[in-house]
């Protein structure tokens, strides 16, 4: 198997890179590839060092998979060139996602929605790939009517340079470089990506839009609202969903029990739930707190917890990338 990893000196790539290795994948041609300014850099995959190459250079490589997280962008003009080539493209950036003709995958959940002629399959925003993991199994089981979410997203999910700027911050009380438009520490600013005329952020919609798809309601009522805090470890969800059917807590929980990449973290006796400092490192889905609303009839309350740079991002592309070389 020959692989290409489009953004491979990025914080996704390197990640994408370690899966891989945790995973024994065998690759026999391995091709990382970054811009220019990163030509020269060796990047190791187990054991052996393989030098950065250029996009227009792996494109013209006997490659059978390309990992793309280099942006939006670079996904746009490359993709359909090395889908061209017969190269099945998995795209982490959102350039794909809502197009008609990509799937939108969840390998847990809707992994039967690519199809042989499939070249460019689209991996998910982070925030909407732990959330559907945790909603698809109830709502198989009770119909979702409506879903409220908020996120607390880690600044991993910007990437480097705003690691960057909080660790300054935290050294020297301030950041010469800011890549957001506040000091990151000590605070949390409800604004991730950029605003839309309808006052909700990219960020945002992107919950709305994704989850529709992947759980195939085109009309399913949904409403987020996504903020950044000062911390590493993952993303975590706040999320209250009503639904059509009534649910016993007993079984809320033994779904989510048997649901393959979720872990249940709910003892409030021994003050056990799901923290970003937990999570990091780990490919699984965490949930807990998870309670009956009382306000309303039929309605949930869930935390949700996972790892954005892993199961979020680059162990959500691998396991795609595994189910396919199963199929």
């Amino acid at each position: 198997m020959n692989i290409a990893i489009i953004g491979a000196t990025g914080m996704v790539g390197r990640t994408m890179l370690q899966v891989l290795e945790e995973r024994g994948i065998e690759i026999e041609n391995l091709y990382p590839v970054a811009s220019k300014t990163s030509l020269g850099t060796k990047v190791a995959y187990r054991g052996t060092l393989y030098d950065v190459c250029l996009l227009e250079d792996a494109v013209e490589k006997d490659v059978d998979y390309a990992l793309f997280s280099a942006g939006g962008s670079v996904s746009v003009e490359w993709a359909p060139k090395f889908a061209a080539k017969g190269i099945v493209v998995i795209d982490n950036s959102s350039a794909w996602r809502m197009d008609d003709n990509c799937p939108l995958v969840v390998p847990q959940i809707n992994l039967d929605s690519i199809g042989p002629d499939n070249k460019i399959i689209a991996n998910p925003n982070c925030s909407t790939i732990q959330l559907v993991m945790a909603l698809a199994p109830l709502h198989k089981a009770f119909g979702i009517k409506r879903l409220v979410v908020s996120t607390y997203q880690s600044i991993t999910g910007t990437g480097k340079a705003a690691v960057e700027q909080m660790e300054q911050e935290r050294r020297n009380g301030e950041s010469h470089e800011m890549v957001y438009a506040y000091p990151i520490d000590k605070n949390c600013i409800p604004h991730c990506d950029e605003f839309l005329d309808n006052g909700y952020t990219k960020e945002e919609m992107k919950l709305v839009h994704e989850t529709r798809k992947i759980l195939g309601v085109p009309d399913l009522p949904v409403t987020a609202t996504a903020v950044r805090i000062p911390v590493v470890g993952g993303h975590s969800e706040s999320i209250n969903v009503a639904f059509e059917n009534e649910f016993n807590m007993a079984d809320i929980t033994s779904l989510l029990q048997r649901t393959e990449g979720v872990d249940v973290e709910d003892d409030i006796a021994n003050n056990l739930y799901p923290m970003p400092i937990n999570a990091q490192g780990k490919d699984t889905v965490m949930v807990g707190r998870i309670r009956r609303d009382e306000s309303q009839p039929n309605t949930l309350n869930m935390w949700v917890v996972a790892d954005n740079l892993r199961k979020g991002a680059a162990t959500n592309a691998v396991e795609i990338l595994e189910q396919l070389t199963k199929k």
